[in-house]
Parts: C-alpha cells; sequence; structure tokens
C-alpha cells in the first residue's frame, strides 16, 4: 500500500463512501483524488464539497463524480515547475498530486509538511577525518557527532529530504562503516546511498564515484555545515541567473582597528579610520548543471574550489548566491560549542 491511498477514492464510489473516507482522514488533510480503474485522476473533493453536495439535494447513494471538481492543481512527474509550487504553497494548497504522462497519480505531495520539491539530486562529503576536533573524532567520524540529539549530518539530510530531493549520496572514506551503518535504514521513507571514497580525494573529487543522477541539477556540500539555508530560493536564484554553477556564500567582515592609508605609489592621497570591508565566504554548498560535472578528473584530489577555477577558465557562468539566515562551519571546537549553543533555541 502507497503512502498516499489513504487520499484516493475510486470514480466507482458513492457520497456515503467519500464520507467515510474523509472520517478515517479526519486528523489529516479533508482532500480526496478520484482515479478512474488505471489510476488516472479525474477529479478532486473535500468535505466542504460533500456538504454543499447534500444541502443541494444530492443523495448519499449518488456518484462522488457530481460533486468532484475536474478542474484541478497538478505537477508533473518529468517536469517540477518550483515557482508554481512555491505559488501553490503561498496560496494554501496542502495535497498536490505528482502525475506521470498519462495521467495516473505517482505521489501526492503534502505541502503543507514540506519546504518544497526541487528537481535535484544531492551530494554530501563526508571523508574527512575532523582532525581539529580530535579527541572527539578518534573512533567518530565528525558527521556523525551530535549536535544537541541528532547527528550534523542528519540536520542537512532532513534539510533536503523537506525539500523533496529524493536521490540523496553521501560519499564516506574516514570510519566510513560507521556512517554506511547509520544509513542502513531509510530516513523519512529516503534511502540515503553511501559512496565509499577510494582515498581522499578533496571537497569535490568523489562526486564522480556516484554511479548515477536523475535530475540534471546537483546539490553538493559538505557534511559538518550547520545551516538554515532556503535551498529552494538557492535553486531558483540559479536558474533565473542561468548559471553552471552556484556557490552559497556568507557575509564576513573585517574590522581593521588602524587609520588605513590610501596610496598611489609612496604617496598618500587620503586616510581610512578603522575601515570595515566586507566579503563573501565560500559557505561550502554548491549547485552545479549535472554535465559539467564530468570536468572532474578521476581519482585526483580535486576541490571545490578547483572547480571554480576550471568553470571561470572555460567561461562557464559562476556565481555567488548570498546565504542568509545562520550557517556554521564546525571544524573547531568553538564552532562545535556554537551550534551547541544555537540548537538549544531553534
Amino acid at each position: 500500500m502507497s503512502d498516499f491511498e489513504r487520499y484516493i477514492l475510486p470514480e466507482t464510489a458513492t457520497i456515503k463512501d467519500a464520507l467515510v473516507a474523509l472520517d478515517k482522514n479526519s486528523d489529516d488533510i479533508l482532500t480526496l483524488f478520484i482515479v478512474d480503474k488505471v489510476g488516472k485522476m479525474l477529479g478532486t473533493l473535500t468535505d466542504g464539497d460533500v456538504r454543499r453536495g447534500l444541502i443541494q439535494g444530492k443523495d448519499l447513494a449518488d456518484n462522488v463524480k457530481v460533486i468532484m471538481h475536474t478542474s484541478f492543481r497538478f505537477i508533473s512527474e518529468d517536469r517540477k515547475d518550483v515557482k508554481l509550487i512555491k505559488e501553490y504553497k503561498e496560496r494554501g494548497i496542502k495535497l498536490l498530486p505528482c502525475l506521470s504522462k498519462d495521467g495516473r497519480i505517482e505521489k501526492i505531495y503534502a505541502l503543507n509538511k514540506i519546504s518544497s520539491i526541487l528537481p535535484i539530486d544531492a551530494v554530501i562529503m563526508a571523508g574527512g577525518k575532523g582532525e581539529r576536533l580530535r579527541p572527539l573524532t578518534l573512533t567518530t567520524p565528525k558527521p556523525l557527532l551530535k549536535v544537541g540529539d541528532k547527528c550534523i549530518i542528519d540536520y542537512n539530510v532532513d534539510s533536503l529530504i523537506s525539500y523533496g530531493m529524493e536521490n540523496i549520496s553521501v560519499t564516506v572514506n574516514y570510519l566510513g562503516e560507521q556512517l554506511v551503518d547509520h544509513y542502513k535504514e531509510k530516513r523519512n521513507n529516503i534511502q540515503i546511498k553511501c559512496v565509499r571514497e577510494p582515498n581522499f580525494l578533496g571537497t569535490m573529487g568523489s562526486v564522480k564515484f556516484v554511479d548515477s543522477f536523475v535530475n540534471d541539477t546537483v546539490l553538493v556540500m559538505n557534511s559538518d555545515l550547520f545551516t538554515n539555508i532556503d535551498y529552494e530560493d538557492f535553486y531558483l536564484h540559479f536558474l533565473e541567473n542561468n548559471a553552471d554553477m552556484s556557490v552559497a556564500a556568507v557575509p564576513y567582515s573585517v574590522n581593521v582597528p588602524y587609520g588605513i592609508f590610501e596610496l598611489t605609489g609612496r604617496d598618500i592621497q587620503g586616510v581610512k579610520e578603522k575601515p570595515t570591508y566586507n566579503y563573501y565566504a565560500n559557505a561550502g554548498i554548491y549547485l552545479i548543471k549535472k554535465n559539467l560535472l564530468d570536468l572532474i578528473p578521476d581519482g585526483v584530489f580535486y576541490n571545490a574550489t578547483d572547480l571554480i577555477d576550471t568553470l571561470i577558465a572555460k567561461h562557464h557562468k559562476v556565481i555567488r548566491y548570498p546565504l542568509t539566515g545562520y550557517w556554521i562551519d564546525i571544524g573547531k571546537p568553538e564552532d562545535y560549542q556554537k551550534a551547541q549553543e544555537l540548537v538549544k533555541h531553534l
């Protein structure tokens, strides 16, 4: 039985059958989808439609098709329009069917319980040794260290799943068997795939060991991040700018506690008193067009910054996405402690 069968009603059902089905869902969303004998969607109805039908003189024995709506909202399995999905959420639509090319219901999304439905594959890099966090990482890989009551990596996995990403790979190396064991069971109904890195290949090299990608856009991120980045906004920004690669970036300010000379050669043109310089720092989260991953060399230590340099040299469009909200790169003990304090207030 699929997890959305409770919302499905056959076209042969009566209004009374609809009431029974709605009553079973009384603790959930009171919407039903009417399908023909092969599962093709014909219409929708709600508890309100049933009430209005009965007030208008319809009988409990009447077929549900006399009160259903034949004009309905849906998304296609082969084309998930994220702008449209965002609009549906903003309009308060709670259930959204995903239809195959022939109109059959493949899945039903509860929009009130997820952040989005993004057509993105994700790769989480989790192979590092976490040496700066020793002795904590002597016997436990850094991604499995707890922040509050949950492992660091699980915050990221759960966030990706909440944005509708279903193809998630974790590349593992150091103490990798612990991560493989950690993801033996599905998480929120999604099977996380662990990919073994044969040796340490940097922050991008192990992507080549993911055997296949379903979507045309791939998200690559470090496993040790603690962040509430809006992946939907990140993706829409990527599309709107027709980018080949987008790099999430966090604001970083440098305060100079002295007067700084403005020079032309040795000549002083002016003085800036205790200036602040604002920059953007690499947040370790990337969106990349799938075909460009072929540029990553096989079996070579290769960082994300190397891919950025390669793409720029080949005149591809690489942009930065300004990350708002919180972001902590848990690399040092003080970062780990900062995350532990932050999670208490979330």
